[in-house]
């Protein structure tokens, strides 16, 4: 007996659903996202383990900033590194992505400097704050390493430029026959 319908569509390698590299995340930049969310949630856990404060604001808002830190780097792994991105509406993830890292990484450095200059000395305080300014190393490193590979992506385009002679000399001199 022989078959008569046969498969129509070949299985697509690329159709899976946690992809790294892809076009918004390169490997280096997944590491350092994953070293951030990793870091972040060290920095959370450990401020959680202090048991009492004497000035508690400050850290209130560091508990603040590494729970964010934690909480939408995550989120924006998973975007990043399957096609959910996609389906958000997002088309500019490059400038969110860099925007979201400097200013996290920014609001990192204050919590981490304030709460190392107003806390009890405890080893978990001294701790929490150790991961927060490594958290913020991360960040700011994310932060360079956008710049030195893509380059601002809100300066022409946001790629480096590596041409010697640019676009418009190659327009005069198609130009130049007219």
């Amino acid at each position: 007996m022989t078959e008569v319908y046969s498969t129509t569509t070949a299985p697509n390698p690329k159709s899976s659903c946690f992809s790294v590299p892809s076009e918004n995340l390169d490997t280096v930049c997944f590491a350092l996202k994953v070293l951030q969310v990793l870091l972040s949630l060290v920095a959370f856990v450990l401020e959680e383990v202090v048991s009492s404060c004497l000035s508690c604001s400050a850290l209130y808002f560091f508990e603040f900033v590494s729970c964010t830190a934690f909480l939408f780097t995550l989120l924006l792994v998973i975007l990043l590194s399957t096609p959910l991105h996609g389906r958000v509406g997002i088309s500019c993830w490059p400038k969110l992505d860099f925007v979201y890292t400097a200013v996290m990484g920014l609001l990192f450095l204050i919590a981490s400097i304030v709460f190392a200059a107003d806390n009890g000395g405890s080893k978990e305080e001294m701790t929490a704050v150790a991961f927060g300014f490594l958290a913020t190393m991360m960040f700011f490193s994310d932060v360079g390493y956008f710049i030195k590979t893509r380059g601002l992506p809100f300066m022409s385009g946001g790629a480096p430029d590596t041409s010697n002679g640019g676009a418009s000399a190659e327009v005069e001199k198609l130009n130049a026959s007219e």
